[in-house]
């Protein structure tokens, strides 16, 4: 279970290794192009459930802390999904891994449930 630490308050945010990834690669290639946004997520139960939000911009200061030491393969269908919601009006809304679907059905998203201490 990796985290995201965001900025001086403390704030810890746990996705798995896996998701951890992804979401660093498409926060990295807004934040590369100086573009703000909101970043929200479905709390986990441990987390007493419910949602939260960040507003993520160039100045946040981000640490990622990867549980493992390797390196997850990419999956190419979440970045652009990941970045499609971040592009949009109301921001990065993590979602999980889209399950592989057969060619020219819609790919089916959940969210998850990661907890912020």
């Amino acid at each position: 279970m990796g985290t995201l630490l965001y900025g001086n308050s403390g704030i810890v945010i746990s996705f798995d290794d896996r998701a951890l990834m992804h979401l660093q690669i498409v926060i990295s290639a807004k934040l590369r192009r100086r573009e703000s946004f909101v970043f929200s997520w479905i709390d986990a139960a441990d987390a007493n459930s419910g949602r939260s939000a960040i507003w993520i911009d160039p100045a946040s200061t981000l640490y990622y802390r990867y549980f493992g030491s390797r390196v997850p393969t990419i999956n190419r269908e979440w970045i652009d999904a990941l970045m499609l919601s971040a592009n949009s009006a109301g921001g990065l809304v993590f979602m999980t891994e889209p399950v592989p679907t057969p060619p020219g059905v819609g790919a089916q998203h959940a969210t998850p449930g990661p907890s912020i201490r």
